[in-house]
């Protein structure tokens, strides 16, 4: 192929989806170019068909029954759907390789992230030993990883999150493909890790001069990191063209509306109606510490403090943020706050009781009044039962009829915004905004003073998102809820709370009202997470341009 030619093209492309299913085709006539030394975002929400389209490149199909059925994926000349398994196998990894979304799953847990390295190139490069053992330590170094040679001899399990991403980045790039495919590889990390990721791929791509096609649903990260954007929606291709035109002036209502749910990162008018309410939740001095290692035999006891001397209160009708990256230790309060952990000390004063010191039956009547949503509704509900009994077991155990709780079961469905029919079917029948719609009605089934939503949009696309947390407002408004949010997200912290708790090893490191706080962070850490935000200059721009969110439009317009 000649430089300036495109080192892929998809012409009319076709993905057929079994009988049965929601479509007929999972991708439907898509047609796209990649150039080398440029960054191609596909963006769209779950179910648009951009990962599928973009692992049909690999010959990567979920099944045997989801099968291209027309157009040609072109590697330069070579049309990639008629190619052989083992003209497949030779390609992946050495001339286009990917990057997944989740790095714990595609890595070997039982082998070394050094040994996994090496294999890609035992494989496609065949060699002695150490010229690439020496290779893979270049290469954890090139992508930044610290002490290459611990890394080396680490299994999956010993690193963190961002470390296994640089890993796999590492895997995909040791043989200098032509092409690395990214499939929402920044999905489930921290804002900073996170913005050393895209920092990481950016790098690279312009040194290697790469063609890069990333996947994602985030178009805080499409405004960082794009040369060019294509929407997708519903399998087709609904928009394509420079990444700037694309962001300040889309042509289609699709793109605009994925637009428009992007949260902004300019607060909501903050509310007043709760400076004087009654102070309905007091933490103090919390401590919480996890301790590995010592036993019978002796050795290095290692103690983790997730949580140390941690103090804030709640007023009726607040809405407090707790924000930080994974294991600041937010998610370990809300747990021992509800007593699904044991804190080691301090106070947890709800309505003069103190919940930390609460035992057995007197908990568990205690506990209707708080009660909590979870990061995965999928996780947390019960397969085996329907969504209607899911929702009424609370009551029903803490002495409702079942036919009164059931009727309240298909009351709260209609809150949450789903069919009262809803409740006979099972979670798996449910998506996932709707999953953690269910996870709502059942928190608020026992009717509690106190809400705890511990990452319950996080997982979700920007437009689910975006509904999921206009309800949890109106619901909060209309049955005067106080909210405990936990969240890493600085832009939907900045459109639901009212005030601002920012975590970091286990304490609380500046915490204020939420206006306050994002206008001028005062400790550096607070300062480097707004300085990590994906796409921020953008927000700026766009907050500049009088073009909030809805999710910012209507909390302005928000009754005390």
């Amino acid at each position: 192929m000649t430089q300036d030619a495109p080192v892929l093209t998809i012409e009319r492309l076709t993905i057929d989806l079994p009988a049965g299913a929601d479509r007929p085709h999972a991708v439907e006539d898509v047609s796209l170019v990649l150039n080398r030394d440029e960054i191609l975002c596909v963006v769209g929400e779950s179910g648009s068909g951009k990962s599928l389209m973009a692992r049909s490149i690999l010959g990567l199909f979920p099944s045997r029954h989801v099968r291209p059925s027309a157009g040609r994926i072109l590697y330069g000349t070579e049309n990639l759907l008629v190619a052989t398994p083992e003209r497949l196998r030779a390609l992946r990894g050495s001339r286009i390789a990917m990057i997944f979304q989740e790095p714990m799953t595609a890595l070997n847990p039982v082998l070394t992230i050094g040994r996994q390295i090496e294999e890609v190139i035992a494989i496609h490069q065949p060699g002695p030993r150490e010229p690439r053992r020496l290779r893979v330590l270049d290469m954890l170094a090139a992508v930044h990883l610290p002490d290459p040679t611990r890394i080396f001899d680490a299994y999956p399990h010993q690193i963190s999150g961002g470390q296994r991403q640089r890993a796999i980045i590492a895997m995909a790039l040791t043989l200098e493909p032509d092409i690395l495919i990214a499939d929402e590889p920044t999905t489930a990390l921290d804002v900073t890790t996170q913005a050393q990721i895209l920092a990481l791929i950016r790098e690279i791509q312009k040194v290697r001069r790469m063609a890069v096609m990333f996947i994602t649903h985030d178009f805080g990260v499409v405004a960082e990191i794009a040369d060019r954007i294509a929407v997708m929606q519903h399998g087709r291709l609904v928009e394509h063209g420079a990444a700037r035109a694309i962001l300040d002036a889309p042509r289609e209502p699709y793109t605009r509306a994925l637009l428009a749910a992007v949260p902004s990162l300019v607060p909501a008018i903050p509310r007043t109606s709760f400076a004087q309410a009654p102070v309905v939740m007091q933490v103090s001095g919390l401590d919480k510490a996890f301790r590995s290692g010592g036993g019978l035999f002796g050795g290095n006891e290692r103690v983790v403090h997730a949580s140390k001397a941690v103090c804030f209160e709640l007023r009726r009708g607040e809405t407090l943020g707790i924000v930080g990256e994974s294991g600041s230790g937010k998610s370990t309060v809300a747990r021992c706050i509800t007593r699904i952990i044991e804190p080691d000390a301090g106070r947890i004063l709800i309505g003069g009781t103190d919940f930390a010191q609460l035992r057995a039956r007197a908990l568990r009547i205690a506990r209707r009044r708080i009660q909590m949503v979870f990061q995965d509704p999928y996780g947390s509900l019960d397969p085996r039962r329907t969504v209607g009994k899911l929702i009424a077991e609370g009551p029903i155990v803490h002495g409702t009829s079942p036919t009164a709780a059931w009727q309240r079961a298909l009351e709260l469905l209609e809150l949450v915004g789903l069919d009262a029919r809803a409740a006979d079917r099972y979670p798996h029948e449910f998506s996932g905004g709707q999953r953690q719609r269910i996870g709502l009605a059942r928190a608020l089934a026992l009717d509690p003073d106190i809400l705890i939503a511990d990452e319950p949009v996080s997982a979700l696309d920007v437009s689910v998102q975006e509904q999921v947390l206009r309800l949890l407002a109106d619901i909060r408004a209309r049955l005067g809820l106080t909210v405990l949010f936990i969240t890493h997200d600085l832009r939907v912290a900045a459109q639901v709370c009212d005030s601002i708790a920012v975590m970091r090893h286990g304490e609380i490191v500046e915490y204020g009202l939420t206006g306050a706080v994002f206008a001028a962070p005062q400790h550096p850490y607070t300062q480097e997470l707004f300085a990590a935000v994906p796409g921020r200059e953008w927000s700026r721009a766009r907050a500049a341009a009088n073009t909030p969110s809805p999710i910012h439009a209507r909390l302005d317009a928000r009754p005390d």
